[in-house]
């Protein structure tokens, strides 16, 4: 995976890029989207406008947890490595997710890019000040915990006592319904992510995933396009992922 190799533009202290986070396409998706205009003008001037490639670490579990980053443009792969080497990846981010807030000192799972990613980088310690002026910020964050808690919730669902072919469409239906959350309507399912990422996600093996959308398509269920899945029978879909 190698190192942080997060390339960053540093806030201007003549703050010549002001409004570059009231321009932003996820703001009211984000955690940003709780502050008036002078706390806007405060947060952008702490964070660093940040760009990674695929496959590079935004940070790893263990490392110091020094910065929380909002997620702007991209996706990102949540995961953890296991003792013997395996990796479980225990999510997918998506713009207006923020993520990399940690109660330890250290983070506890490592996120890099699956696609071309930008964020919104602020150290710890600034964030840590900028909260302690806003309490009222704190209620945005709550819903922001809350939701990843659901999330968490809903992958324990789906490792648990449910068939390959359930797991899959509930995936599928789950990721729909995450985009469509950030305005991505189309009919296409976007799977930036690879089929071994969602084999991990699942607790599969590639083969079973590639294995099973290929059924779902012999089926008339879907059809496997570039770069994702359109889905024809979204009944059916709908149906085993609610098994």
């Amino acid at each position: 995976m190698g190192g942080i190799m997060i390339r960053t533009i540093s806030p201007n202290p003549n703050r010549a890029n002001f409004g570059r986070c009231s321009a932003c396409a996820v703001r009211s998706l984000s955690i940003c989207g709780a502050l008036d205009q002078a706390d806007l003008g405060e947060f952008e001037r702490i964070s660093r406008h940040a760009h990674l490639e695929a496959n590079e670490a935004l940070f790893t579990a263990g490392q110091v947890a020094a910065a929380v980053h909002s997620l702007t443009v991209g996706v990102a792969r949540l995961y953890k490595l296991l003792p013997d080497g395996r990796r479980q990846v225990i999510g997918f981010a998506l713009p207006g997710d923020f993520l990399g807030v940690s109660p330890a000192d250290r983070y506890n799972f490592s996120a890099d890019a699956v696609d071309a990613v930008s964020v919104c980088r602020l150290s710890r310690e600034a964030f840590t000040h900028f909260i302690e002026q806003r309490p009222h910020f704190l209620m945005r964050i709550n819903e922001f915990v809350s939701r990843e808690l659901m999330l968490a919730q809903e992958q324990m669902l789906l490792l648990g006592r449910r068939t390959a072919e359930e797991k899959v469409a509930a995936f599928l239906v789950g990721w729909r319904e995450r985009l469509a959350h950030i305005g991505d309507n189309r009919q296409t399912i976007s799977l930036p992510m690879s089929r071994q990422d969602i084999a991990d996600y699942l607790g599969l093996t590639i083969e079973t995933v590639s294995r099973t959308l290929t059924r779902f398509e012999r089926e008339k269920m879907l059809v496997i396009v570039t770069g994702g899945v359109r889905l024809l029978d979204t009944d059916r879909a709908e149906a085993l992922a609610a098994a």
